[in-house]
């Protein structure tokens, strides 16, 4: 058995047993790839696969098990890959991080300044997409970590850990009616046309579920995945812009002469969690760890890589144990 092997089969699986989409993926022929997981199969003694002719049907009982030692086998091998980068090029290389347009756009500058300044031979490259897809992209290895609020912590193939807090806020032009409110109820948002994040967004479940709560039914008459959009038609009087609290930060609308203002709304949709997320049992070059620590200072190389050590026992999906730094969150 080899390595072309375990890919072969792992590749298939991931493609839903598309032997043709398993061909395109690793530039190979649909010939070979059938002969080398037969092959395989010989050796295992064990049909991985079910056929129906040349086509594979569904995933063995055996094939489940064995896929499971696959995905550890190829994990250690990328895990040697990097630890020789690592040792080959201790303040270089190219550090991948997947995340959402938030992120990238108002709490990832500052930290992402400060590690090239101190790694000056790293280059980053940042993949954006909705938190769903930063989780794959950290599973598939295309990126090296993933941050996000939604979505993270349900991946049992994560390791994932709080970064900071942050709460909603309401946006609106000053001549709102809203604008001098004292304290903005769920029943007067409810009332007024809202603009907020698409429902896979930066915390958009705590709005709905808070709103369902209290048995009511928003008008939301835009969504979108960046908040400078939501801030645009805000702007233009479309409605209520909601919205995480960095992006009002240093933001000349908001100040003196501004056209907007803002108001506190953590009170009515609580607080929400961003998280940074590893690929289980991953290893991290320095630049990584210490990038993590310029994100947080409730995280240090330590306490990551405790995480890390101790994932095998304790999850961080539904259910999971805490971590010492949920519990300093």
């Amino acid at each position: 058995m080899n390595l072309h092997q375990f890919r072969f089969v792992w590749e298939a699986a991931r493609r839903n047993l598309n032997l043709t989409e398993t061909a395109k993926a690793l530039h190979t022929s649909q010939p070979g790839i059938s002969k080398a997981i037969l092959e395989l199969e010989e050796e295992l003694g064990v049909d991985i696969f079910v056929r129906h002719g040349k086509r594979l049907k569904r995933i063995t009982e055996p094939g489940e098990k064995v896929l499971q030692s696959i995905d550890v086998i190829l994990r250690e091998v990328s895990n040697l890959k990097r630890i020789g980068a690592e040792y080959a090029l201790q303040d270089a290389g190219t550090f991948s991080i997947a995340t959402t347009h938030t992120q990238a756009r108002y709490a990832l500058p500052e930290p992402v300044a400060a590690l090239r300044k101190r790694f000056p031979k790293v280059s980053v490259s940042l993949h954006q997409g909705n938190p769903e897809q930063v989780a794959r992209m950290v599973l598939d290895d295309v990126a090296d970590v993933g941050l996000a609020t939604e979505s993270l912590a349900n991946y049992d193939e994560l390791v994932t850990l709080p970064l900071y807090e942050w709460q909603h806020v309401a946006l609106m032009r000053h001549d709102h009616p809203l604008a001098e409110a004292p304290r903005l109820t769920l029943e007067q948002l409810a009332a007024e046309p809202l603009i907020s994040y698409h429902p896979s967004f930066a915390g958009r479940s705590r709005i709905d579920k808070a709103f369902a709560q209290r048995g009511l039914t928003p008008h939301v008459v835009l969504e979108a995945i960046d908040a400078d959009i939501i801030k645009t038609y805000t702007r233009l009087g479309l409605g209520i812009g909601l919205v995480a609290d960095m992006v009002v930060k240093d933001d000349p609308l908001f100040g003196p002469g501004g056209e907007l203002t803002w108001r506190p709304v953590g009170h009515l949709f609580g607080s929400n969690v961003a998280r940074i997320a590893f690929k289980r049992g991953s290893y991290l070059r320095q630049f990584v760890l210490t990038f993590t620590e310029l994100l947080s200072e409730r995280l240090n190389k330590q306490l990551i890589l405790q995480a890390l050590q101790s994932a095998g026992n304790s999850t961080t999906g539904p259910g999971a144990q805490t971590t010492d730094s949920d519990q300093a969150l």
